[in-house]
């Protein structure tokens, strides 16, 4: 259940529709610090490489995404029998000049426990983000996602726009 004291944002931005999607097996809601030790980390570890984070370092990064209200939306989807993080999703608004000093969500590290794939989480999460992205106003959610994925996000609504362009720096 939803600590408001240690949530991220307030709940009002999760989507009524998709949380009773999901049924009572699973609780859609905003990232909370309790997360660290209910394994968010570990769901992202089937994403991507998370590396060594502490609760400490967990909490900081956490403080500092919430003091920056409207700006950073973490989802998370927590299997009611366990307690457990089986499911994730960022959205990261950005201010544009463009458009009006319009706002483009940007979605990222979508991750969904290998235990738990096959069962439209995914697309619950995609679904929550842009849900959130029309509620604080973007005029577009855009994401970035390997060839592999495309289908998948085509299945939610999306469009190939293009190509990712990276260039990674040394720490």
């Amino acid at each position: 259940m939803t600590d408001a004291s240690t949530a991220l944002f307030p709940t009002s931005f999760i989507c009524p529709n998709i949380s009773s999607q999901l049924g009572p097996d699973y609780i859609l809601r905003p990232l909370q610090l309790s997360d660290y030790r209910a394994g968010v980390l570990e769901v992202l570890k089937d994403l991507t490489v998370v590396g060594d984070i502490s609760e400490e370092r967990f909490t900081e990064q956490f403080e500092f995404l919430r003091a920056r209200q409207g700006e950073y939306f973490v989802i998370v989807i927590e299997k009611a029998a366990t307690g457990n993080v089986v499911g994730v999703g960022t959205l990261l608004v950005e201010r544009k000049f463009i458009h009006e000093c319009g706002l483009v969500g940007h979605i990222e590290d979508i991750a969904v426990a290998k235990s738990e794939q096959g069962k439209r989480l995914g697309i619950k999460i995609i679904g929550a983000l842009d849900f959130i992205g029309k509620r604080v106003g973007c005029y577009k959610n855009i994401l970035d996602c390997s060839p592999h994925n495309e289908q998948f996000y085509v299945k939610c609504g999306y469009s190939n726009a293009g190509f990712e362009m990276t260039k990674r720096f040394d720490k």
